[in-house]
């Protein structure tokens, strides 16, 4: 029910935080940093344009016109992409309607604010690695320094497991089984488990790293930073960009375009696609909730496109052109 005196906005984000993402919706961690970073770059856009502190606005100024203009602001003075900018739109239409349910005063000025659209976009074809490109890319590290014996594992299990760097970096020793049929155990998005088998030549590799970082305990960080901690995104890709390097000069083709800790999981997606494994275990592989989403691997595999087309038999019918009946078809065809 909402309140007969309508909460602040500062009231209102602070419900939304500690009350809403964490005891009602018990979110995780990155989701909270994501909502938090939004409104931070909101509010202080907000600020300056108002000319009045982040305390002092309300949620009426939140109105239409103003989040257009920090959406836009987003693209062309921040360089944000399309997807960022509907990212932090996504994030900014969680709290209105939140809001709306406690300042019953405010819902006109919420229901415009909600009425922005998300921008489309092109979407770009999926990228990822044939299998002489990522065989070069998991023998490149030093095989007899530290780094380059963990970047070897890392990255062995990367492949394997088709991970996502966030689900790399946090795990632990006790994440993965050895014994008997070895298998990595993953905590993805939304909290949801799934478990990968590891192959042979890869759980070699992991039961080679544990000796080398003295077979720590179970909450012991699987793939830790010099100083023992976790390693960061940026981490990660730095020194994936490392072996990139490395690798590249057997095979230049690896220099002329971006690899991410990302390409390597569409790797792994692509190959087990190719390999003829169902598109529903890749979905579960990787973790992904809809199989809708696995399907771009299809669309991104051209030779499973060409094999299709062999199968059809080329049409008989002779060429032909379309001519306009009239000056108004003719008008309408060269548009």
């Amino acid at each position: 029910m909402a309140e007969l005196t309508p909460p602040t906005l500062p009231t209102l984000v602070q419900r939304f935080f500690l009350d809403h993402l964490g005891e009602q919706r018990a979110v995780s961690a990155q989701t909270v940093a994501a909502y938090r970073d939004t409104l931070r770059l909101l509010l202080n856009y907000a600020a300056a344009a108002l000319r009045r502190t982040p305390s002092a606005i309300t949620l009426p100024d939140l109105d239409a016109p103003l989040l257009l203009a920090f959406l836009d602001h987003l693209e062309k003075d921040r360089g944000n992409s399309v997807r960022s900018r509907n990212a932090r739109l996504a994030a900014i239409r969680t709290f209105l309607k939140y809001a709306s349910h406690h300042d019953l005063a405010s819902l006109a000025t919420i229901e415009r604010a909600l009425a922005i659209p998300l921008k489309r976009f092109d979407r770009s074809m999926v990228g990822f690695l044939s299998r002489p490109e990522i065989s070069a890319i998991l023998e490149a590290p030093d095989r007899l320094s530290w780094a380059g014996q963990r970047d070897r594992a890392l990255f062995s299990m990367m492949y394997n497991t088709g991970a996502r760097v966030s689900e790399m970096i946090g795990m632990r020793c006790r994440d993965v089984v050895l014994e008997g049929q070895p298998a990595a155990h993953l905590r993805g998005k939304g909290r949801k488990e799934r478990s990968v088998p590891l192959w042979r030549p890869t759980a070699a590799l992991i039961r080679s790293w544990r000796r080398q970082i003295g077979d720590p305990s179970g909450d012991s960080i699987l793939f830790p930073n010099r100083s023992g901690g976790r390693m960061t995104r940026s981490n990660v890709t730095q020194r994936l960009n490392l072996a990139v390097a490395t690798a590249g000069r057997k095979n230049p083709g690896l220099l002329d375009r971006p690899v991410t800790p990302h390409t390597v999981r569409h790797t792994t997606a692509m190959h087990l696609l190719q390999s003829g494994v169902d598109i529903t275990v890749i979905a579960l592989w990787l973790g992904h909730e809809d199989t809708a989403t696995t399907h771009m691997y299809v669309e991104a595999d051209l030779a499973m496109k060409e094999q299709a087309l062999m199968k059809l038999q080329p049409s008989a019918a002779a060429p032909g052109r379309f001519r306009a009946s009239d000056n108004l078809m003719s008008f309408l065809q060269s548009l």
